[in-house]
């Protein structure tokens, strides 16, 4: 399964989501939103307004969710 996360530069929450995804041994791609108008469309057009957006398979949501990252690994 693919995991991405579109990030923003200096956002805590993206610095929680990538360091809880890497204590789980998970690999994933990071793309950030001010870098990358296509990105930033894709996210929003699901609906979401704050950074980081997770995507990893068939599942997504937006903000450090240690929750949604538990249930990945």
């Amino acid at each position: 399964m693919t995991i991405i996360v579109y990030s923003k530069p200096a956002c805590v929450q993206c610095t929680a989501t990538t360091r809880a995804l890497d204590a789980r041994g998970l690999s994933y791609d990071v793309i950030d939103l001010t870098e990358d108008d296509q990105a930033m469309e894709r996210v929003t057009a699901l609906g979401y307004r704050q950074a980081p957006v997770v995507i990893a398979g068939d599942a997504h949501w937006a903000g450090f969710r240690p929750d949604m990252i538990g249930q990945l690994a």
